[in-house]
């Protein structure tokens, strides 16, 4: 008898240490999992920023048949708000995908806002063709930006990824 009740015990601890044993490792996984799912939770200013800076870039772009001395100032600006907004965005919590695109937007090498701004200074003037065009590209990459940040979900993310690629 004294030997049944200790076979007992000792299945009975086998059977809670494995069970245990599962519960924390679906915990553990359930935790990893949730990880790589992380971003950054709806920021109302950097919606509001990207609505901002949408509208004054656009609108400066117009100004670009015009000399660039006449809008330097306004350029100067320009920028200066865009390195706010990467800024802020590259030390936001889990918001890789957003500051990826900004710093995007903001490299003067490729053909978005502060390329266009690049090539205007250099040039001195564009035209309107030119212009039109080219409003076409930074509108819809800061469309991107804009949609992503009202609404954080795998679709927008994959259209900001694949814009980046």
């Amino acid at each position: 008898m004294k030997f049944l009740k200790s076979f007992q015990y000792k299945t009975v601890l086998k059977s809670i240490s494995i069970k245990s044993f599962v519960g924390i490792a679906f915990v553990a996984m359930v935790l990893v999992s949730c990880q790589s799912l992380k971003t950054a939770v709806f920021d109302q200013y950097s919606y509001q920023q990207a609505i901002s800076l949408k509208v004054e870039g656009l609108n400066l772009m117009d100004e670009a048949v015009n000399d660039f001395t006449q809008h330097a100032a306004e350029v100067k600006t320009l920028r200066l708000d865009l390195q706010k907004i990467m800024e802020y965005e590259k030390n936001k919590p889990d918001n890789e995908v957003s500051y990826a695109m900004w710093k995007s937007i903001a490299n003067e090498e490729r053909n978005l806002l502060a390329g266009f701004l690049k090539r205007w200074k250099e040039k001195n003037q564009l035209s309107q063709v030119f212009i039109d065009e080219a409003k076409i590209q930074v509108s819809e990459s800061i469309d991107l930006i804009i949609k992503y940040e009202g609404q954080k979900n795998k679709t927008n993310e994959t259209k900001i990824l694949n814009f980046l690629n």
